[in-house]
């Protein structure tokens, strides 16, 4: 199996190069509205769930660690981005929702930053190309079944 392994691992490095590099790219446009990625990140989380979210779903969701997410979103809570409220369900926790001005903030940058991602992506993949790109990196992300509805807004 020396010819799997092989390739596998250059399977591999040419997709973490191709995010690395597109990441690169795309994060280099002037679209971001004075926020960093990770900032993002936890805007369109929050849009994605209008009910809000706890830190500890929030975190599973951007990939931060606690720490540092409480960072971030201490940031984003100070800039009038997103609001925390009193968890419905259970009155010792909170959830994170986005407030007004966030809610228009993720719009605003994730309508442009969704162009500039269609743009290179489509320069580069046909759409059976993007569909196929797609779903194999649903199935290596363990997600294959899962459908993600419109994400024109983001990434």
């Amino acid at each position: 199996m020396k010819g799997d392994t092989k390739l596998a691992n250059e399977a591999w490095e040419a997709l973490f190069r191709a995010q690395a590099t597109m990441a690169r790219d795309l994060l280099s446009q002037d679209v971001w509205d004075g926020l960093v990625e990770s900032e993002y990140g936890v805007l369109y989380a929050l849009s994605n769930a209008p009910q809000g979210l706890r830190m500890s779903e929030l975190a599973n969701d951007v990939l931060l660690s606690q720490a540092g997410l409480s960072r971030l979103v201490g940031r984003l809570e100070a800039k009038g981005l997103i609001e925390r409220q009193s968890d419905p369900e259970d009155g010792r926790a909170s959830v994170l929702r986005l407030s007004v001005a966030g809610l228009h903030k993720q719009r605003r940058v994730g309508a442009a930053h969704g162009r500039q991602v269609s743009d290179r992506v489509s320069a580069c993949l046909n759409p059976d190309e993007m569909t196929m790109l797609r779903d194999l990196c649903r199935r290596l992300a363990g997600a294959e079944g899962e459908q993600s509805g419109d994400d024109n807004e983001r990434k």
